[in-house]
């Protein structure tokens, strides 16, 4: 039931998160929001996008293999109430990365045309931290991890993380300190990168 549970909650996230929000964007400014990897082949930029993209399949295995067999839950993280955190984890998540898109109106993106500029959002949710979207998205990604805590969503939640990581400081901070200059590095010196108060250009 975990696995089912887990399954359908990837499902929402991805329908609302990524599909309804893209429409949303496409009938608001006439794009859809996505501007595909950064950097060559092999750079890290390119590694931060696929990462992304890997991430995102693998999380969505996790639940699929579990219900087919394949893997099974780890038996120290599969009391009740870890999955019930893990649900909750996960419908906030869900909750969250709305709210933050919303929030983002219409510089909402995926991904980063270097010869775009949108307006840098330091409002709401953005004025406690730089990355509440990515911040939400890890999140919804620690609540399936509880959901079917297996190997495979151990390894999506570390590839998600890692590509995150990859995507804010080799791609976002640095075209973001370009396009918007003092602005941005005045805003990176007093708000967390994904924790308030962590991750200022002070601190890391």
């Amino acid at each position: 039931m975990m696995a089912i549970s887990a399954l359908v909650l990837y499902l929402i996230f991805g329908a609302l998160g990524f599909g309804w929000r893209s429409w949303r964007q496409f009938r608001t400014t006439g794009s859809t929001g996505f501007r595909g990897v950064s950097g060559r082949p092999g750079s890290l930029e390119w590694f931060a996008g696929i990462g992304f993209v890997v991430a995102i399949l693998v999380g969505l295995a996790a639940p699929v293999l579990q219900l087919a067999g394949v893997v099974s839950p780890l038996v120290f993280l599969s009391a009740a109430p870890v999955q019930a955190a893990g649900v909750l984890l996960a419908l906030a998540g869900i909750a969250a990365t709305l709210y933050a898109q919303n929030q983002m109106g219409d510089s909402w993106r995926i991904g980063v045309d270097a010869e775009e500029t949108t307006r840098l959002v330091r409002t709401g949710v953005f004025g406690v931290v730089r990355n509440p979207i990515f911040a939400a998205m890890l999140l919804f990604a620690a609540g399936i991890t509880l959901l079917v805590p297996n190997v495979v969503a151990l390894l999506a939640f570390a590839l998600l993380l890692t590509a995150i990581e990859l995507q804010v400081r080799v791609v976002e901070e640095p075209y973001l300190s370009r396009v918007h200059g003092a602005d941005y590095r005045d805003y990176r010196a007093t708000t967390g990168r994904f924790v308030p108060g962590v991750g200022r250009s002070s601190d890391v």
